[in-house]
């Protein structure tokens, strides 16, 4: 097949996707994409190929490791559709943070333009929204569920879950790549497929790091979840929704019968 305009060859994908030449052969080892093969020999990529990367590289930046979207890709082909609304959401969420940020940094400039300094408060604020994006989330989060939290945990639970040895920040990404995955294994599967059952033991597993097993804590969190689900403010603010919880129970009940 000849290069012509609707072909790249990898470097010029390389550069228009601002990818390594490193991590396309990487791709292409785990069997994630296969390159058309030009006259020359040299690797040719086209439309399809171009769609497949922008799969790779969406479930990638949405935590997914490469390992399990080869293993998604290959036994559920995600549609092209089904991953831009879930990118749409995720692109959502961060618009309203970068236009938070954007209002902080005009606030901050006009100040200084009328020749006043910034105080503490406004440096600590604007050092906070605008350059420390995970923080930011995890108080935007903590907002929703701290007063949530109170009405459904005593204090001695609250002090019990505080002692137990818990990675927060490997928790959160393990989380990231779950939810992810059960977005898309909600869109491309059912609940009774071998990789959804495997998504839901993990899930719990996942839980059960938290909880320590205890199931009336794990209730608790359910029940936590679900109030912060129905109210529509923070919703549209959440990472998960009623259907994601709904889709990964309903796996973990197939799990649980198929064990």
């Amino acid at each position: 097949m000849p290069v012509t305009e609707q072909y790249l060859n990898s470097s010029q994908v390389a550069r228009r996707l601002g990818l390594g030449l490193k991590a396309l052969r990487l791709y292409e080892v785990q069997g994630l994409v296969t390159p058309s093969r030009a006259a020359n020999g040299w690797r040719a990529y086209g439309p399809k190929e171009i769609a497949v990367l922008h799969r790779v590289v969406a479930l990638k930046r949405l935590g997914l490791p490469l390992s399990r979207i080869a293993e998604l890709l290959n036994r559920h082909p995600v549609a092209l559709e089904t991953l831009l609304a879930i990118q749409e959401c995720v692109l959502t969420r961060e618009s309203a943070r970068v236009t938070h940020a954007l209002t902080l940094v005009r606030a901050a400039r006009a100040t200084l333009a009328m020749g006043n300094a910034l105080s503490v408060d406004d440096l600590i604020t604007l050092t906070k929204e605008t350059t420390m994006t995970t923080n930011a989330q995890h108080e935007e989060m903590k907002a929703i569920f701290d007063p949530i939290v109170q009405k459904h945990f005593t204090p001695e639970e609250m002090k019990k879950l505080g002692e137990r040895a818990y990675n927060q920040q490997e928790a959160a990404r393990a989380w990231d790549g779950l939810m992810a995955e059960a977005k898309t294994l909600m869109a491309t599967g059912d609940p009774g497929s071998a990789d959804a059952m495997d998504l839901a033991r993990r899930w719990m597993a996942l839980v059960g790091q938290f909880t320590g097993g205890d199931p009336q804590l794990a209730a608790k969190v359910k029940s936590v979840w679900n109030e912060a689900m129905s109210d529509p403010e923070a919703a549209s603010k959440l990472p998960l929704n009623p259907e994601v919880f709904a889709f990964v129970g309903e796996a973990w009940k197939k799990a649980q019968s198929a064990a």
